[in-house]
């Protein structure tokens, strides 16, 4: 042949030619299963649970840190740290992280969902919710607010009370805050970043005053009679699994 080049060998029946492509590390599987019985929980999008992920493109620990792996790791699955539930079509919703959720008598309550429902108020600009102490239920939901000033420039004709009856309306009994504070401003932190200044705090988190400015005092509200919850529309994230 011209310029002595052999031409290609036929390949052998069955073989083609490689593709060229990527290799990529996935989940073998995620689940919502309770901390304690390691069950997973009923897919009803009420019974939350901790976020759990196993496979391949997990990590193995922590670098030099056994006590942080085995916090984070249980039966070959890793704990996220969020709080979800499955719903009955198989998505899968973040409610909050677990650190955040508050524990009142056996009800898991997830402080973004009663902040979400805060911020539909149209008078509310701020909102954060933490656990406080309750000598019968172990935590209750305690709720710092910051109001939008009105038509003439006020703030002050928004009560506490104001919001707790909001909260009656829209929120199942043992999710209202026990305890509401109306503060002028918060400090120029995330709410999330001032909810862990609270939360760090060596005192009752609702009796952490502000600096300065502070607008009143808490109240002791009794909770009212169940009303239904009204669906919320804040997601922090949602995946079909």
């Amino acid at each position: 042949m011209a310029g002595g080049v052999e031409p290609p060998s036929p390949r052998p029946s069955g073989q083609t030619e490689g593709a060229s492509g990527i290799s990529i590390l996935t989940l073998a599987d995620v689940d919502v299963k309770n901390p304690d019985t390691m069950a997973s929980v009923p897919r009803d999008g009420k019974s939350m649970g901790e976020i759990v992920l196993r496979g391949s493109s997990i990590m193995k620990g922590y670098f030099k840190d056994p006590e942080a792996t085995s916090k984070a790791f249980k039966n070959g699955w890793f704990f996220t740290g969020d709080v979800g539930v499955i719903h009955p079509d198989g998505y899968l919703e973040i409610k909050d992280r677990s650190k955040d959720v508050i524990i009142s008598g056996g009800e898991n309550i997830s402080s973004v969902e009663v902040e979400s429902i805060l911020y539909r108020h149209p008078r509310v600009l701020e909102a954060a919710v933490v656990a406080m102490p309750h000598p019968k239920w172990g935590e209750s939901p305690c709720a710092f607010i910051t109001i939008n000033k009105n038509q003439t420039g006020q703030n002050d004709d928004v009560s506490e009370d104001d919001i707790i009856q909001y909260c009656r309306k829209n929120l199942p009994r043992y999710m209202i805050p026990k305890k509401v504070e109306l503060w002028s401003n918060f400090p120029r932190l995330q709410p999330a970043r001032f909810k862990i200044r609270v939360e760090d705090s060596s005192q009752d988190p609702c009796n952490f005053r502000e600096t300065s400015n502070k607008k009143s005092t808490p109240v002791n509200v009794e909770q009212p009679k169940y009303l239904a919850h009204q669906p919320h529309e804040q997601i922090l994230a949602l995946s079909r699994l």
